[in-house]
């Protein structure tokens, strides 16, 4: 058994290290002052961050990513919030097979679903549109809000709503007085895991792009493709550091074990 547990440990370890190693790489490499990619850095110099000012096609790229990101955050919030308190709230005939496919998602390889959801739109002349983009978004982005709601109505006691109604409060005034504030941890956990979703998605992104509607993934992936240079080990840097802000945040709210870990009554 000591053997077994040693093992597990190595093997979890050099999983972590396996997925530090770009990290240890990006973000070293995007400080160097050589004209050229180098690892380890050649000397200290912020030339790439600043340069990142006179690229046009990083920046739009950057308030698509965040304009996307922000608007597939809120849809799947409010679709999301109300999925998760219909399957933990009332009993629905076959709740776990809807509880499957909406969190399906979660299971399904991005690159499959990216496949499914190009010929989906195609016929529905959705394909390569910001309407097509942004649904495919919020299809992946909804799972996160589900399962952290309701692992955050978990432990919900719903004799605080009947209380409320019983004291008279309408159906509105006992989610917005009762239910919201308890669960809003939860709520606000699922909406910045899903904007991290949205912002860092490639796979889907691929197939749902059209040229003249860039994200920042797409474009780092795109300059990679092409000529790779300093400046993108710095925009890729800071895709880090707002993942990592953001990843921060959600374990002091909720924590990120919840999001695969959590779950419901």
């Amino acid at each position: 058994m000591k053997s077994l547990s040693m093992l597990r440990s190595a093997a979890a370890v050099l999983t972590i290290i396996y997925i530090l190693i770009p990290l240890i790489v990006v973000i070293p490499a995007s400080f160097t002052s050589a004209n050229y990619p180098s690892f380890p850095a050649e000397g200290f110099s912020f030339q790439w961050y600043t340069k990142l000012l006179d690229r046009p096609e990083f920046m739009e790229a950057i308030v698509n990513s965040v304009k996307f990101a922000l608007m597939a955050a809120f849809f799947s919030v409010i679709f999301g919030t109300l999925g998760a308190l219909a399957i933990a709230k009332y009993d629905l005939p076959g709740k776990a097979y809807i509880t499957s496919l909406l969190t399906s998602p979660l299971s399904v390889p991005q690159l499959v679903l990216g496949i499914a959801l190009l010929i989906y739109f195609t016929p529905m002349l959705l394909a390569g549109t910001s309407t097509g983009f942004l649904l495919a978004h919020i299809i992946i982005c909804i799972p996160y809000v589900i399962r952290l709601v309701l692992t955050g109505l978990s432990g919900f006691d719903y004799n605080l709503e009947r209380a409320a109604a019983i004291l008279g409060a309408n159906p509105i005034v006992v989610f917005w007085k009762v239910t919201l504030p308890l669960i809003r941890p939860a709520i606000i956990s699922g909406g910045l895991f899903a904007f991290l979703t949205s912002f860092d998605n490639v796979t889907v992104s691929l197939f749902m792009v059209s040229p003249e509607m860039r994200t920042l993934p797409i474009e780092i992936f795109s300059q990679m493709q092409d000529a790779y240079n300093p400046i993108v080990a710095s925009v890729s840097s800071l895709v880090i550091f707002i993942s990592i802000l953001l990843i921060i945040v959600l374990e002091k709210i909720q924590g990120v074990g919840k999001v695969f870990g959590g779950s419901h009554s």
